[in-house]
């Protein structure tokens, strides 16, 4: 074989071992769903602990009356939770809607906190350490501002919570509320239906592991205070947050009955950014966390350091070094002998990538559906590339904000009537 053939097997090993490894944590996310199925909803004890919901809101005025009143509506006792929204440097009339919302239901607790340039407008995680001094609650509760979680949402995670001691969060399972805006969104729901929240059941199953997901979830305040709030170096201070409850021999559990619906991403600008943005933060706590995968205290996050590790570098390099062969052949300028080989495995990968993922969505009422195999496909050849193209250059963004010592910017995404 020559030294591209070489490459090329290479990079073919790699992307099938990451993709095996993906279709066993689909198999054991359906079989774990079909535990979930069987097992009745855990139920909240007499003593219902005083719960503090905190929204972190910047220029959200399109969507936070929505979110708000969808917390109010919570079939949890309104007396045992306060809602805190932080309207963090905002320059639209958030601040008016909410001071609206505050007068129409006086009864409730709901907190307003104003900041500004000076005090807020540093990213999530600052915002919700401004709220973690204000809040009251023994358990926290954080919801992003276009969610709008169904009714029993907060009671399952709290009852999931106490259900073990050992359980530092639990998170809930988040659904695409605007699928059918765009092909763009209809990619998405899948994406969120097999790939997050089924994926998330199969680590929860084979490794007893979860990563927060940034909204809908519920975390032990004791918890907060002892690994000192969020990160605010952190992009995905989701991801962040969770090595460290896994690192304090917490476990996160996942209780998918606790639902919320947001908006996603309808054009192709916002949804890059958002991930950029994304891939970022992930890549910011792969290497903060990397000197703990051949240490002791590393034991309980190791799986996930290397899995993300395997994600963002490895198969990134084998699948550019990939196309980048493809293209060449195509074009004349290069021959691998191990075209054909490389080309019968592409198309089993994408049987294997249309099965597993079709199989994941019958989960869902209503996603069974001929359209929906086509967008899985399709996705395939489109969306696969276009996340690839996004893991590029949020590399690149880190490794420029990194070498000339630029504060990494915090891109607000889009938010639709």
């Amino acid at each position: 074989m020559s030294v591209l053939d070489y490459f090329v097997f290479v990079a073919i090993v790699a992307i099938w071992g990451i993709l095996v490894v993906n279709l066993i944590l689909t198999m054991a996310g359906y079989l774990q769903y079909l535990k979930i199925v069987r097992t009745p909803d855990p139920q909240l004890p007499k003593d219902v602990p005083f719960v503090t919901i905190m929204v972190p809101a910047h220029n959200e005025g399109i969507v936070i009356v929505k979110t708000v009143l969808s917390l109010l509506n919570f079939d949890y006792p309104h007396d045992r939770y306060e809602i805190i929204v932080i309207n963090d440097n905002s320059s639209d009339n958030s601040a008016e809607l909410l001071q609206g919302i505050q007068k129409t239901y006086p009864e409730r607790n709901l907190e307003v906190i104003n900041t500004d340039k000076q005090t807020g407008g540093k990213g999530k995680s600052n915002a919700l350490n401004i709220a973690l001094k204000q809040a009251k609650g023994s358990i926290i509760s954080v919801y992003d501002a276009d969610n709008t979680p169904e009714r029993p949402a907060l009671r399952l995670l709290v009852a999931e919570l106490l259900q073990d001691d050992g359980y530092g969060a639990v998170i809930g399972k988040f659904r695409t509320r605007n699928k059918n805006a765009s092909l763009l969104t209809r990619f998405i729901n899948v994406e969120t239906l097999s790939f997050q929240w089924m994926a998330q059941a199969g680590r929860l199953r084979l490794f007893k592991l979860c990563t927060i997901p940034g909204t809908n979830y519920v975390i032990r305040r004791s918890l907060l205070e002892k690994i000192g709030g969020w990160d605010t170096k952190a992009l995905a201070e989701d991801t962040e947050i969770s090595f460290r409850i896994y690192r304090l021999g917490y476990r996160i559990n996942f209780q998918p009955r606790a639902v919320t619906w947001e908006q996603e991403p309808q054009t192709l600008d916002v949804w890059f950014h958002q991930r950029t943005r994304w891939v970022k933060g992930n890549i910011y706590v792969i290497l903060k966390n990397l000197p703990l995968v051949f240490r002791k205290t590393g034991r309980p996050i190791r799986f996930d350091l290397l899995y993300f590790l395997s994600i963002y570098f490895l198969l990134m390099t084998s699948l550019l070094l990939s196309d980048s062969v493809f293209v060449l052949s195509v074009a004349g300028i290069a021959h691998s002998n191990l075209r054909g080989f490389n080309n019968t495995l592409w198309l089993f990968a994408i049987v294997l990538f249309v099965i597993s993922t079709f199989v994941t969505i019958t989960t869902e009422k209503g996603e069974m559906t001929l359209s929906n195999l086509m967008i899985i496909i399709f996705m395939y050849v489109v969306y696969s590339q276009m996340w690839l193209a996004v893991a590029a250059y949020g590399m690149v963004g880190y490794i420029r904000e990194q070498v000339f010592h630029q504060q990494a910017k915090w891109y607000k995404t889009k938010r639709y009537q």
